[in-house]
């Protein structure tokens, strides 16, 4: 369901005509914040070639690390659906929560207290100035959707998430699913 006005815990999708935009090309980015200041994101659908335990060697965990966006991809975030186990969460929206104390979260990977569907990292995030998102809005960069999958959003996500979400908004949209990433390789 297309919706106008976005807010926290919607899902960007970009759409089709934003194709040479490296960062954001096929992204579905999952609103961690939305307000007069500006906004944050995290795009659910990029991982990149790192686990975890790549970048902390603290931890033998082998989680797979996502590109979440341009900004600070020098900084590991990370989204959830365990805030009783991870103390200070920030709750986004539908049992999806954001950060929290990152000692804990180490101490639950080395005892594999957490699964792939519990929680996801992030290297960098998205970001936008205050009227940024909405002018991108405005320009037709981007389609507004209810996260209808809840806190089952972490594990449902997977590369293929744009081209499931233009399935779903039917349509001409539907035929940018199958269409090249880049249309001058056709």
């Amino acid at each position: 369901m297309i919706i106008s006005k976005p807010k926290k815990g919607h899902l960007l999708i970009a759409e089709p005509s934003i194709i040479g935009d490296l960062s954001f090309n096929r992204s579905v980015i999952l609103l961690a914040d939305y307000n007069e200041q500006g906004s944050i994101g995290f795009i659910l659908n990029k991982p990149l070639e790192y686990t975890l335990n790549d970048l902390i060697p603290e931890t033998e965990a082998a989680f797979k690390v996502h590109n979440g966006g341009p900004v600070e991809q020098d900084n590991l975030y990370f989204i959830h659906q365990v805030p009783d186990l991870i103390p200070d969460s920030i709750e986004i929206s539908h049992g999806v929560y954001w950060g929290g104390n990152f000692d804990a979260v180490l101490e639950l990977l080395n005892a594999n207290k957490l699964t792939g569907s519990d929680i996801r990292f992030f290297l960098g995030y998205s970001g936008w100035d205050a009227k940024q998102l909405d002018n991108e809005l405005e320009s037709q960069a981007w389609i507004v959707s209810e996260n209808v999958y809840k806190n089952e959003l972490i594990e449902k996500c997977c590369d293929s998430f744009w081209k499931e979400k233009m399935l779903e908004l039917g349509g001409d949209y539907s035929l940018w699913s199958n269409a090249p990433e880049n249309p001058s390789y056709n």
